[in-house]
Parts: C-alpha cells; structure tokens; sequence
C-alpha cells in the first residue's frame, strides 16, 4: 500500500507543491523561502520518518504569513490523502520532546474531527524570517486540513528557537506514532467504522 500524496496550491499569495511518502526516512528538500521554517520542516520528516519535498514561492514581501499557512494547509492536504480510509494505522500518538531548557507535549487522534488546541507563552519576536506567533497558525492550519485532534503544549522555555523546535519534534514523534500501520488492526480503528468524516 503506498501512502503518498502530492498537492499542488496555486493562489494570489502562494504558490506551494508539496508531495509526501508517509513511510519515508525523511528525505527531500524543504524549500519555502523562510529558512526557520525549512527547518522545523526538515525536523517534521525527520522525526515523523516521512519523505516531504516542499516548494514555495510567495508573497515575503508582505511578511511570512501566508506562506507559513499556506504550507500548513497543503501538508495537512498531503496527510489526509496519504491516510487514505485509515484503515490499519494506530490513530493515536503522544510524545514529549525536551529541547535544552525547552519541553514540549503533542497528543494526537487521527480522528476526522478537526481540532486544535496549543498552548504557549512564545515570546514576541521573530526567528529566521518566521515570526513566533506563526506556530499556532501553522498547526491549527495543519490540523484543520489533516483533519486530526491536535493538543499541542509548549511546557517549558525561554529560547523561542528551542521552544518551537521542542513543538515541532513532538508533533513529528506523536504522528510517527498515529500513522504507524498496526498489524493486530484489521480496519479502521473506530467504533463507527469511519475516521474520514
């Protein structure tokens, strides 16, 4: 079964294509023309164990917004694809992820109900042409599309570099985790039968 996705976004703002092999290594380029977020996308496939190559080109002059959401939005696309009807995988993930004085917890459900809750005290600011206030746009977008119950805590931190990354990380182990085929699984983890709608 071959979980992969490709998802192209064209817009007034963005223009994003993005493909994703859920059982990957992590490999691709990750260009997005916002270098912090290249590489919060680079740690995503490489802690998720996903291939995701992204491409970018958007309107930076006005700021970082809409591309860091636009990305968010097609990468959720490539997840709810790549899942397909779900049957066999995990469905849930947790992880905790320290990142020096930073701590951050996901839990995750591959649900089909979108949510998300994040909770963090991120100081103001930007890091590498990716303004801080972003990360909660860039999950609750993610969440939305992927259609995934996303809890995402950032615990602990004064280093917004580390405090994001920490967030990432977790989000990346936690749906490692969920995506994960289980071989006892015979269908779809779900009493209704559906994890789609």
């Amino acid at each position: 079964m071959s979980r992969t996705a490709t998802i192209e976004r064209v817009t007034g703002e963005t223009n994003v294509r993005l493909s994703l092999a859920l059982d990957g290594t992590g490999a691709g380029e990750r260009a997005t023309g916002i270098g912090f977020l290249d590489h919060m996308l680079d740690l995503l496939a490489r802690h998720g164990r996903m291939d995701l190559e992204v491409n970018v080109s958007g309107d930076l002059e006005t700021g970082s917004h809409h591309t860091a959401e636009d990305t968010a939005i097609v990468l959720g696309q490539a997840l709810n694809e790549a899942l397909g009807d779900r049957a066999g995988i995990t469905r849930y993930g947790s992880a905790v992820v320290p990142m020096d004085e930073a701590r951050a917890a996901c839990a995750i459900d591959i649900s089909g109900r979108p949510y998300t809750r994040f909770e963090a005290d991120l100081p103001p600011g930007s890091t590498g042409g990716f303004e801080h206030e972003l990360t909660e746009e860039f999950f609750r977008a993610l969440a939305n599309t992927a259609k995934i119950t996303l809890h995402l805590q950032i615990e602990a931190g004064t280093n917004a570099h580390h405090m994001i990354e920490a967030a990432f990380k977790a989000l990346a182990r936690a749906l490692r985790q969920a995506v994960t085929i289980d071989p006892a699984e015979v269908g779809v983890p779900s009493t209704k039968g559906t994890l789609t709608a």
